[in-house]
């Protein structure tokens, strides 16, 4: 497909709803969609991730070579169920967690690619154990539109 962008970055499918887990080798990267698959998400592409634009908005699918493909660390690369495409609506960057009430960030695609739709980016640790909870509270505050940049104690 025309337009396509192979990035380093692993993709789970939580409902309808695409979630891009960027982060530099060793980031916890396949270990966090491990988990996230354990509790109901499905694979889209673990490691390498092909991005595409389609109706102004950024979706994402495996590489031919790797799909249905997860790397477990002990264990070895285990073939697994995988959705072929999702349309992304959360970009999470592993890394340090930043600010507690961090302001808004947008994921910024590949040149050469147009979005007409904002992607929603958070960072957060790979390795907490609430960071699966983390994201599935940010998909549907997002998606909800029920994230709140302040709050008013009166």
């Amino acid at each position: 497909m025309a337009g396509e962008a192979n990035i380093h970055a692993t993709c789970v499918a939580i409902g309808s709803q695409g979630v891009l887990l960027l982060g530099a080798s060793g980031a916890g990267k396949s270990d966090l969609a491990l988990r996230l698959i354990d509790e109901g998400a499905q694979l889209v592409a673990d490691d390498r991730t092909l991005l595409f634009v389609k109706k102004g908005a950024l979706h994402a699918k495996a590489p031919a070579s790797i799909k249905n493909l997860l790397e477990i660390r002990a264990v070895g690369i285990v073939a697994l169920p995988a959705r072929a495409w999702v349309k992304l609506a959360l970009a999470v960057q592993l890394g340090r967690e930043g600010p507690r009430l961090p302001p808004p960030r947008f994921f910024s695609p590949p040149r050469g690619m147009t979005m007409t739709t904002k992607l929603p980016q958070i960072t957060l640790n790979a390795h907490f154990a609430s960071t699966p909870a983390k994201i599935r509270a940010a998909l549907r505050a997002f998606s909800q539109g029920t994230l709140r940049d302040n709050f008013n104690l009166k």
